[in-house]
């Protein structure tokens, strides 16, 4: 029994022992099919390598196309040491050759096991961080998006825009307050960032729509069915009481609008604006809101897109996945960075909440979204919850050892 046919199977912790005995004469089928193949496409190659010589191109695997397109990087295996610093820019270009047509096939193959451990299970996405800002990443995450839902997975969207707001309230001479990292959100603030959010919402629905996805633009306030409440923030000793007027957190979600849409193939794209009992509105953290989404919905997966390549572990690498009792105890440890402080809260919270996995990735990676779901490597640092067998860490340990 091949390995994509046993990982599904939920509760059988011997299921890599059982294919052991086939590992290796699968491995040496799987190097002879590769062979031929390439020796079948060597001319195509050739020809297609002498055609580019003479127009003089670079053979990068690129995002968009026509002038300004970036070259996107071919991914190490996750044991580099230097990965961490390999992802930390992603605006500067890197050259790599296009892999064989081999290696592709393989590449796609070894999908196989994630496309259908997660056929028709819903993922809630985070979108935020600099990816927001980059039209190619922009434009690169709505195609991923949509390829999802193309091949049977339950995409939901929560967009943040804090960058966006902060340039509209500049624009308009509108002064920003923080405190304790949240901005302070009076009318008029408010007003701003309803504006900025709905143009963001609208705009990333349109990209998802041309790749051909059926997405659907949200507001927490569209039947209220993201209720409210106002954030409240303990005052340090000796400060005054704070008061962040129009900030708020999740109360309840009604998740019946979403899931009405989910079951007729749309992809509901969120923004994170949530309405009281009494009718007043409210800007919620997105990392709060789609952990609150993704619990209420009872998702297999929520990920979160950041800035930031992941979690570290106690010796301050890259950690690839953690139990909550682990990443509980490097936030207990102050081994969590303040930055990435509310979205471990928000993966603890939903894996002991019945979210299967929480990812937190660095969204400056081009297709960070696919290349976390659908490969063994990853991008960033998954949490699961303490108790297994878990589909997740057995498959990419058995495809990453091969």
């Amino acid at each position: 029994m091949r390995f994509d046919e046993v990982a599904v199977e939920a509760g059988h912790d011997d299921r890599l022992a059982r294919i052991e005995p086939r590992r290796e004469a699968q491995s040496m089928l799987d190097e002879r099919a590769a062979r031929d193949l390439d020796e079948r496409l060597r001319p195509v190659r050739g020809e297609r390598a002498q055609a580019q010589a003479h127009a003089g191109r670079e053979d990068d695997h690129t995002v968009g196309a026509g002038r300004g397109h970036r070259a996107i990087r071919s991914f190490p295996a996750r044991t580099s040491p230097a990965a961490g610093a390999f992802y930390a820019d992603a605006g500067i270009r890197y050259h790599s050759p296009m892999p064989s047509a081999a290696t592709t096939a393989r590449t796609l193959a070894e999908a196989l096991p994630y496309l259908r451990a997660y056929h028709g299970k819903i993922i809630v996405v985070r979108f935020g961080g600099r990816a927001m800002a980059d039209a190619e990443l922009k434009a690169t995450f709505a195609r991923d998006v949509a390829l999802l839902r193309l091949v049977g997975m339950k995409p939901v969207v929560v967009h943040g825009g804090g960058w966006r707001i902060d340039e509209l309230l500049a624009t308009m001479g509108i002064p920003t307050r923080r405190r304790h990292g949240l901005r302070v959100t009076d009318e008029k603030t408010l007003t701003v960032v309803e504006m900025a959010l709905d143009e963001l919402n609208q705009e990333l629905a349109g990209l998802i729509n041309q790749h051909g996805g059926r997405a659907v633009g949200l507001n927490g306030q569209d039947g209220r069915f993201i209720r409210a409440v106002p954030m409240r923030v303990a005052p340090a000793p000796g400060e005054e009481p704070v008061d962040l007027g129009y900030v708020g957190d999740v109360e309840r979600i009604d998740v019946e609008l979403v899931e009405l849409l989910l079951s007729r193939g749309f992809v509901p794209v969120v923004l994170p604006l949530g309405v009281a009992d009494d009718g007043t509105a409210y800007h919620i953290d997105s990392d709060r809101l789609a952990g609150a989404l993704a619990r209420s919905l009872a998702a297999e997966k929520l990920i979160l897109m950041t800035n930031a390549e992941g979690i570290a572990d106690a010796r301050g690498n890259l950690a690839y996945i953690l139990t909550a009792s682990e990443l509980e105890r490097l936030v207990a440890d102050g081994k969590v960075p303040d930055e990435n402080a509310p979205r471990a809260k928000a993966a603890l919270d939903a894996v002991r909440e019945g979210v299967r996995s929480v990812h937190i990735v660095n969204g400056g990676v081009p297709s960070a979204l696919l290349l976390e779901v659908l490969t063994a490597e990853g991008v960033g640092t998954a949490v699961r919850s303490d108790e297994g067998p878990h589909f997740l860490e057995d498959s990419r340990a058995y495809l990453l050892e091969r």
